[in-house]
């Protein structure tokens, strides 16, 4: 998996990966017991003829792929002890619920507000906007002629502060001044510099929501260290790779280490995570624990796909909310437990995500605009 999620750092690879994982999203076969032969075979099979089509594929993807769709199997872990047929509902979409999009509100130092949003460029002096990224200018260089001498003179920025911003249905990514890569999920809020001062730790501020950090290393800045502040919690690094989640509606804050190291800290701890370990930070007691997970399920999200491992259907039913932007109600609160592993594309609409898991559980749902109110 290690492999795979490296493989998934380009582009031209992500969407290779879903649409894998749109071909093959047949999990009618998948309760209880998945036959992970068979599964096997029809993914290897399925390459081999690709290949042969001229379709090229990395030797080592059509190991990881073969791997992934397994995993992307959605098993039902749940035993019912009614064994009653549960009266069907009509699950139908009025509409459709389109899945989210690159979309975020730029704040700018003066408090005035810029939509960002896929398919509409922006840009002034500091930033410039495709519509999926925002990028930060380096420090600016200025040309001085001195008596028919050129005199490169590197100017001081004025140190000035942004907020990136996405709401529920959207996810955006921004390059730091320093070189930083920042992905936001939905419903996150960010606060940085429009510029770092040479030699001072750099810092910026996840005030809510989710974000993956890939940061300049500290040899390419004199030294600088580099900080998260979010809540219950300080992060330093000096050139790593990691995740927080930190939302107003979980009752943890988690930070997950992918590469390098960093340092967890706050009034009461300090500890440094090895990669491939998560803190968790309670927010009612304010008290951390280590452990082990698996990075890929916890950062698939930037990568398009949504990566459950063992997940409750009600921090499932979370992340589609955010994803989605629309209320998930439980009318049976029994439900909430029910527990599903699986790997689904980010693109898919919300239909199609909920079908399997209805097909696979004792599960109807209601629509309602944007509320989903399941029963």
């Amino acid at each position: 998996m290690e492999s795979l999620r490296l493989w998934l750092k380009k582009e031209k690879n992500q969407n290779t990966f879903e649409q894998y994982i749109k071909a093959f999203y047949d999990i009618d076969t998948a309760m209880n017991k998945p036959d992970l032969d068979a599964a096997y075979k029809k993914i290897k099979l399925s390459i081999d003829s690709k290949k042969k089509s001229k379709l090229r594929v990395l030797p080592v993807w059509s190991r990881y792929a073969a791997a992934a769709v397994v995993v992307f199997i959605f098993s039902y872990i749940y035993v019912f002890d009614n064994k009653e047929q549960p009266v069907e509902v009509l699950n139908t979409f009025v509409t459709t619920v389109e899945s989210g999009v690159d979309k975020a509100t730029l704040t700018l130092d003066d408090g005035s507000n810029i939509i960002l949003e896929e398919g509409k460029a922006y840009s002034n002096n500091t930033v410039a906007s495709n519509g999926e990224e925002i990028i930060y200018k380096k420090e600016q260089e200025t040309i001085i002629n001195l008596d028919d001498k050129v005199e490169t003179i590197k100017t001081e920025p004025k140190i000035v502060y942004n907020y990136l911003t996405t709401p529920r249905g959207g996810e955006f990514q921004v390059m730091l001044a320093d070189g930083t890569h920042v992905w936001l999920n939905s419903q996150t809020k960010l606060k940085y510099p429009t510029s770092f001062k040479k030699g001072v730790s750099r810092q910026v501020e996840l005030v809510y929501g989710e974000a993956y950090f890939d940061v300049s290393s500290s040899k390419n800045h004199n030294g600088a260290t580099f900080k998260v502040i979010s809540n219950l919690q300080e992060v330093e690094v000096f050139g790593t790779e990691f995740n927080i989640k930190a939302y107003k509606d979980e009752a943890s804050v988690y930070t997950t280490l992918a590469e390098g190291k960093v340092a967890v800290s706050n009034f009461a701890f300090n500890e440094n995570l090895k990669v491939g370990q998560q803190s968790i930070i309670s927010k009612s007691t304010g008290e951390i624990t280590i452990k082990t997970v698996n990075i890929y399920n916890e950062t698939a999200w930037k990568s398009g796909v949504f990566s459950f491992k063992n997940k409750s259907l009600k921090e499932i039913m979370k992340v589609l909310s955010r994803w989605y932007d629309v209320d998930i109600v439980f009318e049976n609160k029994e439900l909430e437990t029910i527990k599903f592993n699986g790997v689904l594309s980010k693109k898919m609409t919300l239909e199609e995500i909920l079908s399997p898991i209805k097909r696979n559980s004792n599960l109807n749902y209601i629509v309602n605009d944007t509320k989903i109110i399941l029963k």
